[in-house]
């Protein structure tokens, strides 16, 4: 095997190894904080549980459901924010999560301080997990990307964008009674600062890896 051709393949198994890790962690991180809901959600977990309260199947079926149905959108706007990992994304994370929840090891809600230490450590995860996955460089989820699409379209700035998107999910999970409570309006505000050191760390080590091959 040619040296140029051992070395990507190298690369390749990192940034997959990245990837996966992160989405295992994202998917983890969000099934610790659905088992103490009552305190609120992020706003697309508000959904998420909205439809699965009102309708059936699973939390992860809805994720799944909802991410397919924005990248659909996404792709009638910009196709350049779609890629595979996008799809798988969307095809993985709500199964981890239902997984975890199925496999029924996670404390449930006990309706005092520990629950804040519970929901601290499933944003913990979640960030972790997000800056993990986008470090491995093998595409953004389906969310990001869609808000990024609309950025574009509507020539909004991303936060602009972002804020716009994850008010009108929220408007739409709460009317459909989904948990939303203090927590939820402060969510991104505790997990932006854990995804962004998650990313810068996760990148370097990334580059340090395949530099060290």
């Amino acid at each position: 095997m040619e040296v140029h051709t051992l070395k990507a393949l190298q690369s390749n198994v990192i940034r997959y190894t990245f990837y996966f890790t992160g989405l295992i962690c994202f998917g983890l991180g969000v099934a610790f904080s659905v088992k103490v809901k009552y305190l609120g959600l992020h706003p697309w977990d508000v959904l998420n549980v909205a439809l699965f309260e009102h309708f059936g199947f699973s939390i992860g079926t809805w994720s799944i459901i909802v991410g397919l149905m924005l990248i659909g959108i996404s792709l009638l706007v910009s196709k350049k924010y779609i890629n595979i990992g996008t799809f798988l994304n969307a095809l993985l994370i709500g199964p981890i999560m239902d997984f975890f929840l199925w496999l029924d090891i996670l404390p449930d809600a006990s309706n005092n301080w520990t629950d804040y230490l519970l929901l601290l450590l499933g944003i913990s995860l979640t960030g972790l997990g997000g800056g993990l996955y986008v470090s491995g460089g093998v595409g953004a989820g389906p969310r990001d990307g869609f808000m990024l699409s609309m950025s574009e379209r509507f020539r909004l700035s991303v936060v602009k964008a972002r804020i716009m998107v994850e008010l009108i999910v929220l408007i739409i999970g709460f009317l459909l009674g989904g948990p939303v409570f203090w927590v939820t309006f402060i969510y991104t505000l505790i997990l932006s600062p854990i995804f962004q050191f998650s990313l810068k760390f996760f990148t370097r080590m990334r580059s340090k890896l395949e530099t060290s091959y």
